[in-house]
């Protein structure tokens, strides 16, 4: 190939630097061009939204020696200049500052952004990644809603880039090995996965409306949800408890070990789903069940459950999470850094611990070993086309599962489900109310 030709392909590569939810790029789109990586080509990566899950992130992304945080990206000042300090300390560098995520996307540089944000930015903030022909990073939940679930991995088809969502327990040594014995017959037939999780979080109190801080871009902040005043229970965490902008414990926590049970059972989306629960502990504006049991039902009777309790005193005291596998000739119980085998009469036949720094279990930020296994995944992805831990595909699977799960809640009743698309079939109501979020003008995502 001529130089000339060279120097063609990749400025149509990297042209089209307009980001628009509504539209797409430049007709010489940047999905066309594959690069050729090698493997100790550097991945140029952004950070955005970067007060707490993201530290992880960093952590990782420090661990290949061919890897760098090019920009660190959120939309308040003070969040930023205290993350600053801790790049500096804990990474060495500070990566340049921008407050909005669009001008990263222009940047021909950036090969892969990361997101760590608030849930209604997750898919939105995805797709234009994709559109920008950036690799991309999410965090879970990948979507807000089923119709962004639908639309980022239709983004991925289209656009051709890795998306690896972040359940990093998938790039667990220990679980893939389970799941890979599990699949062998080591308990026999499998026919239920039991996930947990056990915290005791406090009361978000009722929002005051105050003045938005002068630090924070309350703007940029809402992107694509419909506009509310601010008050001073929302930002920098509780956002979690607000529908217009999160998606309950089921999705922050719940995610990660009703994906490892689907994974282990060999199962995609259910039949039905049924939710028990209900917010039980303080009068406040927290806006979703506190604690909650789910169950969904598949073919040949297998199912799986999850106990969600996220307020009121732990009696007594349980595993903060993780998840257990019941077959015809033995359990297995699985956690971030481990597992164990039972036989049917609870004795333990052989346990196995993850190697590397522990992975935290219910602290808001989340970090340890297997984030680098994740993120490690990630960049062999791009760089040598290996298979995702947590592809896109699969991963919004499990996505689905917890928008059923909310969905069956607040219906009150079994939901009956059309396995290959995730609907219901027996709520007209509940699919209005939950299938897809009204947008802020001008943000609705679009493939």
């Amino acid at each position: 190939m001529s130089e000339n030709r060279r120097n063609f392909i990749k400025k149509a590569s990297v042209g089209a630097a307009g980001i628009a939810f509504g539209g797409s790029l430049n007709a010489m789109s940047l999905s066309s061009y594959r690069r050729v990586w090698g493997a100790n080509d550097q991945i140029n990566c952004a950070v955005i939204g970067v007060r707490s899950r993201a530290k992880a992130h960093f952590e990782a992304i420090k661990q290949d020696p061919n890897a760098k945080v090019l920009y660190s990206c959120d939309v308040d000042d003070t969040i930023i200049e205290e993350h600053n300090a801790w790049c500096k300390k804990n990474i060495g560098y500070i990566p340049k500052v921008e407050k909005d995520f669009r001008k990263i996307l222009e940047d021909k540089d950036v090969d892969a952004i990361f997101i760590a944000t608030p849930e209604h930015w997750h898919a939105p903030m995805a797709i234009a990644g994709l559109k920008a022909g950036k690799h991309v990073y999410v965090e879970k939940p990948c979507s807000h809603n089923p119709h962004e679930n639908q639309l980022l991995v239709d983004a991925q088809k289209k656009y051709g880039k890795k998306v690896q969502m972040g359940n990093q327990q998938r790039s667990a040594n220990t679980s893939i090995m389970a799941v890979k014995e599990i699949n062998e017959g080591i308990i026999g037939d499998v026919y239920k996965g039991e996930a947990y999780y056990s915290n005791n979080r406090g009361s978000i109190g009722t929002g005051k409306k105050i003045e938005v801080p002068p630090t924070l871009d309350w703007e940029m902040w809402q992107g694509p949800a419909p506009r509310e005043d601010y008050r001073d229970n929302i930002h920098p965490y509780n956002w979690h408890w607000f529908r217009n902008w999160g998606t309950g414990e089921v999705h922050n926590n719940g995610t990660h070990e009703i994906d490892i049970c689907r994974w282990a059972l060999g199962v995609g989306l259910p039949d039905s789903v049924t939710s028990f629960g209900g917010k039980y502990t303080y009068d406040d504006d927290w806006e979703f069940v506190d604690n909650q049991q789910l169950t969904f039902k598949y073919p040949d009777d297998k199912f799986i459950t999850w106990t969600g309790h996220s307020r009121g005193v732990i009696m007594p005291d349980q595993p903060g999470r993780g998840s257990t596998i019941y077959g015809s000739e033995g359990i297995i119980t699985l956690a971030r850094d481990g597992y164990r085998l039972y036989d049917l009469g609870g004795k333990l036949i052989k346990e196995e611990k993850e190697s590397g720094s522990q992975s935290a279990g219910t602290n808001t930020r989340g970090g340890g070993g297997l984030d680098a296994n994740h993120i490690g995944n990630f960049f062999a992805a791009i760089r040598e086309d290996k298979s995702l831990h947590s592809d896109i595909h699969d991963a919004s699977v499990s996505t689905m599962l917890c928008h059923l799960g909310n969905m069956a809640q607040d219906a009150g009743e079994t939901l009956q489900v059309d396995a290959a698309t995730g609907k219901v079939t027996n709520n007209d109501k509940v699919m209005q109310d939950w299938w897809k979020r009204e947008y802020a003008d001008g943000w609705e995502p679009s493939v």
